[in-house]
C-alpha cells in the first residue's frame, strides 16, 4: 500500500522555531498523528497506520479504548484536580490494586507524572534509606531524561552530561549477545557477570544504595540478560544490604507475554525491594509511579507532596485501564500473538543479511540491524526501514547502540491477523532496505 504525500511544512517549521533542537522528529518528513482507534493511527492528511509502537510502549491496550475515555471523561466531569494534601477515592483504589499485583511486601505506593519523576523518585529513596549515593546501574541502560535519571543511564546517546549527583557504576548483564562474555552458555555468562559484580563491590568505598536496572532494556534495543541474572545478583545484594530497583516502566503489565513484571524472569531469591512503572498503565495519560517497602518508602525525614501525582483523572484511566487489561487476559495475548508475530519476524530474517538478530517476549521486540556482510550495526539500515515501513503504513520504533535496532511493541489488544500484516510490511520494509544497501 503507498501512502500519500504527507507534507505538513508549516507545522514542522512552527515546530522548529520554539521548540529545542534536540527533541528529535522520526522520518524525514515528520508526521502528524491526529487520531487513533485500536492498533491503528491517521495522519494529518488522512493516511492510515498499522500502529507497532504504540506511543512508545504507552498506547498498552488499544488506541481510543472506550472504557478509558469514558473513565476519564466522567472524573473530568466531577472534579478534575485535587492534589495529594486531600483524600482521593480513585489514587487508593488503584494504589491498593498495584501494591497487590507487586508482590513486594508491605507495599507502599507513590505516584507520578513520569517514567523519569519515577527514577527519580526511586534514587531518592534508596540514596535516603541507605545514606549513599552510590549506585549501580547496567550498561546499555536508560532511565529518563532527567539529571538524576541521566545519571543511571548507561547508554552515551541518551547522557548529555557527564555532571551528576550520583556516583555510579556500570555493571555486565544488560546484553546478552554482543560483548566480552557473549560467547559464553547462560551459566557461565550468569557466573561471569556475578564476578564482574563483585569485583565492582570490592572498589567501591563501601554501602552502595541500589542496583537499578531494566529486565528488558528498552531504549538499548529490547537486550536482555539470561533469566535468573537479577536474581544471582540479589543474593550478592542481599549480602551487602543493598536495594534492588527494578525498572518496568517499558517491561511491566505484562508485555513480555511470560510474566507480569519484568523482574519475574528473575524471582529466585524473591522481588524487587522497589519497582517503577509508568508509560502503559495510563494508555496514553501522563502516569508513574513507585512501589516500594513500607520501610523504604516510608524513610524520607522531610516533608513531600505531588501536586500532580495521583491526579483523579489520570488515576480514573488507570484504574479503567488496568480493569480491562485484567479482565481480558492482555498479558495471554501478548504471549501467544507476540510468540507469533516473533517466529515471523525470525523466518523473515532469515534470508536478509540485513538483520543480525530478531529478539524478544511477548509484544517487546528488538530486529537488530547490520550493514550486510558484516557484523557493524547500522543505523542506517534502521532508518531506511523506519521510512519504507512508513510509506507501506506500518510505524515502528528504534533504538539500541547508535539506533540500529527495530522497536516493535503494539498495542497488547493486537490481533493474529494484525501481527500477520506487520510482519509481512516490515519484510518489505527490510528487503527494500538491504537492496538499497547493498547498492549504495
Amino acid at each position: 500500500m503507498t501512502h500519500v504525500p504527507h507534507e505538513t511544512p508549516g507545522l514542522h517549521a512552527r515546530h522548529q522555531a520554539v521548540l529545542p533542537s534536540w527533541l528529535g522528529l522520526y522520518y524525514d518528513r515528520p508526521l502528524e498523528l491526529t487520531h487513533g482507534e485500536g492498533r491503528h493511527v491517521w495522519d494529518a492528511e488522512g493516511n492510515r497506520y498499522l500502529d507497532f509502537f504504540g506511543g512508545i510502549l504507552t498506547t498498552m491496550t488499544a488506541h481510543a479504548l472506550p472504557e478509558v475515555t469514558k473513565a476519564v471523561a466522567e472524573q473530568a466531569g466531577r472534579i478534575i484536580h485535587t492534589s495529594t494534601l486531600y483524600l482521593s477515592r480513585p489514587m487508593v483504589e488503584l494504589a491498593e490494586r498495584i501494591a497487590a499485583l507487586s508482590h513486594i511486601p508491605d507495599a507502599r505506593v507513590f505516584f507520578t507524572t513520569s517514567g523519569t519523576e519515577a527514577t527519580d523518585t526511586a534514587l531518592l529513596l534508596a540514596t535516603c534509606y541507605r545514606r549513599s549515593n552510590q549506585i549501580l546501574a547496567m550498561r546499555n541502560s536508560y532511565h529518563g531524561r532527567s539529571f538524576s535519571a541521566v545519571g543511571v543511564t548507561g547508554s552515551r546517546s541518551w547522557s548529555p552530561t557527564s555532571l551528576s549527583p550520583l556516583q555510579t557504576l556500570y555493571v555486565h548483564g544488560g546484553v546478552r549477545a554482543r560483548g566480552p562474555y557473549a560467547h559464553l552458555n547462560d551459566r557461565d555468562y550468569i557466573a561471569a557477570c556475578v564476578a564482574d559484580l563483585e569485583d565492582m563491590l570490592d572498589q567501591t568505598a563501601g554501602g552502595v544504595a541500589a542496583l537499578i536496572a531494566e529486565p528488558v532494556q528498552g531504549v538499548g534495543g529490547f537486550t536482555a540478560p539470561p533469566d535468573g541474572l537479577y536474581a544471582a545478583f540479589r543474593e550478592v545484594l542481599a549480602r551487602h544490604g543493598i536495594l534492588w530497583i527494578s525498572d518496568e516502566v517499558q517491561t511491566g503489565w505484562g508485555r513480555t507475554g511470560d510474566h507480569f513484571w519484568g523482574w519475574q524472569a528473575h524471582a529466585d531469591n524473591g522481588p524487587p525491594d522497589l519497582l517503577t512503572f509508568a508509560k502503559g498503565i495510563g494508555n496514553g495519560m501522563s502516569l508513574g509511579g513507585v512501589v516500594a517497602r513500607a520501610d523504604v518508602m516510608n524513610s524520607l525525614p522531610a516533608n513531600s507532596i505531588s501536586t500532580f501525582g495521583g491526579s483523579p483523572v489520570t488515576m480514573a484511566a488507570g484504574l479503567a485501564n488496568l480493569t480491562y487489561l485484567l479482565e481480558h487476559d492482555l498479558q495471554g495475548n501478548a504471549r501467544r500473538v507476540g510468540g507469533l508475530l516473533i517466529e515471523r519476524l525470525r523466518a523473515v530474517a532469515a534470508g536478509l543479511d540485513v538483520v543480525r538478530e530478531v529478539r524478544g517476549r511477548g509484544l517487546m521486540i528488538g530486529v537488530e540491524l547490520v550493514r550486510p556482510g558484516t557484523g557493524d550495526r547500522s543505523p542506517e539500515a534502521a532508518s531506511l526501514v523506519l521510512e519504507a515501513a512508513r510509506e507501506r503504513g506500518l510505524l515502528v520504533g528504534k533504538g539500541g547502540q547508535g539506533g540500529a535496532t527495530l522497536r516493535i511493541a503494539p498495542p497488547m489488544t493486537l490481533t493474529v491477523a494484525e501481527a500477520e500484516e506487520g510482519a509481512e510490511l516490515l519484510a518489505q520494509a527490510l528487503e527494500e532496505a538491504q537492496g538499497r544497501l547493498a547498492g549504495s
